[in-house]
């Protein structure tokens, strides 16, 4: 009896321990990304004449919100046939390169995680906005898991910290801020009730030079991303927590959203006008 009962609490200290480094080993990953590889290929595009050209990249090597990144590509579809735009959608990296991305308005990271471009594409991305590209940030391309610093200060325009996990989904009236461009701000309205995964970042944008454009009011969620071994993640960006914003970078335009978990985000009409926004302005410059 005695033997039976040391054989099934070693059976349910071994499971424990395995389901811890799994645990960790899954957070690790979700940091440092999973294993990469590169794409280098260059895709065989035909750029119609006088339409705007929208580079829809979704590839993700760190946590994949496949809900969100799927319902943003039929978005973004619709948005496109709504606004006669030329709409290349991939997750192959083939496409960074110099010849390409200049026939491109925009490049948007549809939930991008993880490392995603090798050093030539990294450049070939900088040097795409700051000759006067605009790049799109959505959600999860604001994570801490792209390890790239230029990336981190110039697009997203903060460092992330974590998302709430206490409460992973909270509800929070967005309001719209006033900005420069009134083009970015066209048609929205000026506050929206809406549940999401509100990224907690170190510093607060507007900091860093990046016009604000909806923020929520960080006193009402609770920010708390504490969990197992984390324990100094129980705090958050205080009243005033930015979560869309944009900024010039060299002769172009970053814009970020923290906006778009879950495919819910893109049934939200104030959210589709953000974006649809930010495309439209890439195409004035």
């Amino acid at each position: 009896m005695r033997k039976a009962i040391k054989i099934i609490l070693w059976s349910i200290l071994s499971l424990i321990i395995l389901a811890v480094g799994a645990m960790a080993l899954f957070a690790y990953k979700v940091t440092n990304g999973f294993p990469v590889s590169y794409e280098t290929e260059i895709p065989v595009i035909s750029f119609p004449p006088n339409q705007t050209a929208v580079l829809l990249f979704s590839k993700s090597t760190g946590f994949r919100h496949g809900e969100s990144i799927e319902a943003g590509k039929k978005a973004f579809a619709d948005l496109a046939k709504k606004n006669n735009w030329f709409l290349y959608s991939t997750e192959e990296g083939g496409v960074f390169n110099p010849a390409q991305l200049s026939k491109f308005n925009v490049v948007i990271f549809n939930n991008c995680t993880g490392r995603l471009l090798n050093d030539s594409q990294k450049i070939a991305l900088q040097n795409y906005v700051e000759q006067g590209g605009t790049w799109i940030g959505i959600h999860g391309a604001g994570d801490n898991s792209h390890h790239w610093d230029w990336y981190e200060k110039n697009l997203v325009g903060a460092k992330f910290s974590h998302h709430p996990l206490e409460k992973h989904l909270q509800q929070a009236s967005v309001t719209l801020n006033a900005v420069p461009d009134s083009l970015m701000v066209q048609g929205l309205p000026p506050a929206f009730t809406h549940t999401d995964e509100w990224y907690v970042f170190f510093d607060n944008p507007r900091a860093n030079g990046f016009n604000v454009i909806y923020s929520i009011d960080g006193q009402k969620i609770n920010p708390n991303g504490n969990i197992l071994w984390v324990k100094d993640k129980n705090f958050g960006m205080g009243k005033d927590h930015p979560v869309a914003w944009y900024r010039t970078t060299g002769k172009g335009t970053a814009f970020y959203t923290s906006i778009g978990h879950d495919s819910t985000a893109w049934n939200q009409p104030a959210f589709l006008g953000l974006l649809e926004n930010a495309v439209k302005h890439s195409s004035t410059k």
